[in-house]
């Protein structure tokens, strides 16, 4: 108990809000990252399913939005 030193409350939420702001910044960064690869992404998580699709078959997605991602 010896090393950890006494804070007040303010320094407290200080370090707090500290780790938020750079947790956020880093969930940024890998979101970006991640969705500058997304056609990539796609095609290695969707390639098992193609290779057992039928031949001239098509995936149909049951969201608008879904369509978007993976064309």
């Amino acid at each position: 108990m010896d090393e950890f030193e006494k804070q007040a409350l303010t320094e407290h939420l200080r370090e707090l809000r500290t780790a938020l702001v750079r947790s956020l910044i880093a969930t940024a960064i890998g979101f970006a990252i991640a969705y500058s690869y997304c056609n990539e992404l796609g095609q290695w998580l969707f390639a098992p399913l193609f290779e057992v699709m039928p031949d001239k078959a098509s995936l149909i997605f049951t969201s608008y939005q879904e369509g978007f991602f993976f064309t």
